[in-house]
């Protein structure tokens, strides 16, 4: 009989093989004070684990570079956290001042980073708690003098089943000997879902329980279209998805015909479909000709990488290459998103009860008028190369608007001061993540240029479900009719006004999702790269009145599942099943 687990599909494909448990070096120390005595050599071990991890890192950083250049930043990142002024100067106070043993000092200095950064919101900056917890237990695995067990030595194709991955994880592993992933923890924007995406590899991720109920060389079935993990199939049940893996890449196949072509719907009517992008690394602007132009650029990236706050210049040269990748097309970059959950090294903020509702986005940059002000006067100095549009997030009512206007004016007349070029006729937008905002479209339409749709933290705020507990997921519904009424609504107003609405969370890259879009009149879709090619292939195998009534009928549903099952069952009716 067939075991069956399920978990968040995050990675599409279907995969059948044995399976490789995947338990790297398990941390033991004994959390102990030292004696004064004792200080000086707790320093010494600390320190001559410090510079072997160091070491380590330089080599892996050579082979990634053979291997696969495009992650060498990953690596690159972590030896900076690895040897981080104010990282070090905690951990030796932790031993000296607190007298304790090199491990505890260690681990708590690394954990209490880590938990910050995976606290946040912003996937970007959860990731970074990865690279924390990487460093970390390669700290502590040369505190113990002990090898490192890692994933480059499977000598045979098998599916991967590990309780998490970490970037040192997957970057040694060879991808040939890997047909998929299955992890107990993460989801969507884990590093797993991310290079799982990249390399094209079926993965599940928060499987719970998988480790145990799972053992090494066993057969498994891994369904990472519907979220499913078969133990001990079937012969039945193996043709079974052999048969649906083959139609998934017949289907795969045809959606990559569709990754650079310039697509409209059925009755000649454009939609653009735009990128979302994490930084201005030459890995993520290869795909420039695949889009239309960027619907959303998180600037987080360049605070992140740094324990001083990135200057005007700094920021300048990265906006600038982003407008001239993108070559003429829109732009849209988003104004610094960080503040409450988004702690980052370079700016120090006070803990608030609730940072989900506390200050950040807009509302920080608001009360910190310099901080704002430099981003500003580089992304109007960029602006003279490429079609830049400036977005502002967490963006709650008109006040909202006219203050970072203000502040732009501001930063554009500081430039013509300075003699510095830039273009004075930049379109200004609000990211619509807050309900209030949705709800009074018509009079924000009269105040921006265009609004994006931040589907994420709109349907987090309206569902009142924290989108990052698990224990509320089934509350988080980005199928709810109420999403779609506000949607319909924003759209509304903005189409009424004549100016240009899009939609940039994670719903604007789901082609079920998109089907009601198009309905309802959104013409600008922003997404991960890895959507692309499949929102094409809907886009082409719908006309405007066709996308119309199926967004009229999903309007009328009542409950979210109904929703979902209404759209998916179009999407395979236009697009065929996978």
């Amino acid at each position: 009989m067939n075991k069956k687990l399920t978990g968040i599909p995050v990675s599409e494909g279907i995969a059948a093989g044995p399976v490789h448990i995947f338990r790297p070096y398990i941390l033991h120390y004994e959390e102990k004070r030292i004696e004064q005595v004792q200080t000086e050599e707790e320093l010494h071990r600390f320190r001559d684990a410090e510079k072997k991890a160091c070491t380590e890192l330089d080599g892996l950083i050579g082979r990634v570079k053979l291997n696969a250049p495009d992650k060498v930043a990953i690596f690159e990142a972590q030896k900076m956290l690895l040897t981080d002024e104010e990282v070090i100067a905690e951990i030796e106070e932790a031993i000296a001042g607190d007298r304790k043993c090199a491990e505890w000092a260690a681990n708590s200095v690394y954990a209490e980073f880590a938990e910050l950064l995976a606290a946040s919101a912003d996937p970007l900056i959860q990731e970074r708690a990865a690279d924390m917890n990487d460093v970390a237990r390669r700290l502590l695995r040369c505190l113990a003098g002990a090898e490192d067990v890692t994933l480059a030595t499977m000598d045979s194709p098998a599916v991967v089943v590990a309780e998490d991955l970490l970037p040192s994880d997957t970057v040694v592993m060879d991808r040939r000997n890997v047909l998929g992933l299955i992890t107990e923890k993460g989801g969507t924007t884990s590093h797993t879902a991310i290079l799982a995406r990249s390399f094209s590899l079926p993965a599940v991720c928060g499987a719970a329980g998988a480790m145990d109920a799972l053992a090494s060389a066993q057969t498994v079935v891994l369904d990472a279209v519907n979220g499913a993990i078969l133990a001990d199939p079937e012969k039945d049940v193996l043709a079974e998805y052999r048969e649906k893996r083959e139609r998934l890449l017949r289907r795969q196949e045809l959606e990559r015909e569709y990754l650079y072509r310039t697509v409209t719907m059925k009755d000649g009517e454009h939609v653009d479909v735009e990128l979302n992008i994490g930084s201005a690394k030459n890995s993520e602007l290869k795909l420039a000709s695949c889009a239309d132009g960027v619907g959303l650029f998180r600037t987080e990236f360049l605070y992140m990488n740094s324990a001083e706050l990135p200057n005007e210049e700094t920021q300048f040269q990265a906006y600038k290459k982003i407008l001239q990748a993108f070559a003429g097309k829109p732009v849209v970059i988003r104004t610094l998103d960080v503040g409450g959950d988004k702690v980052l090294p370079s700016l120090p903020l006070p803990k608030e009860e609730n940072p989900f509702l506390g200050c950040r986005a807009l509302r920080l940059c608001l009360q910190k008028p310099e901080l704002f002000q430099t981003q500003l006067r580089a992304l109007l100095r960029a602006s003279v190369y490429g079609e830049l549009w400036i977005m502002f997030p967490m963006v709650g009512s008109l006040d909202d608007i006219r203050a970072a206007k203000k502040a732009v004016a501001l930063a554009g007349e500081t430039l013509r001061k300075q003699g510095a070029a830039f273009d004075p006729h930049i379109r200004l937008g609000a990211m619509v993540e807050i309900p209030a905002l949705a709800l009074i479209a018509g009079r924000v339409a009269r105040e921006v240029d265009f609004v994006s749709v931040g589907t994420n933290d709109l349907c987090q705020y309206l569902m009142a479900a924290d989108r990052m507990n698990a224990a509320v997921t089934p509350y988080y519904q980005s199928f709810h009719p109420a999403m779609l009424s506000i949607l319909q609504q924003v759209a509304d107003a903005f189409r009424a006004a004549g100016k240009p609405f899009c939609i940039c969370g994670e719903m604007g890259g789901e082609p079920a999702f998109v089907l009601a879009l198009l309905g309802m009149g959104f013409r600008r879709l922003s997404m991960s790269p890895s959507r692309v090619a499949a929102v094409k292939r809907l886009i082409a195998s719908v006309d405007r009145a066709e996308a119309e009534t199926i967004a009229e009928k999903a309007l009328e549903l009542e409950t979210a599942d109904e929703v979902e099952a209404y759209l998916r069952a179009e999407l395979s009716r236009l697009c065929g099943a996978e």
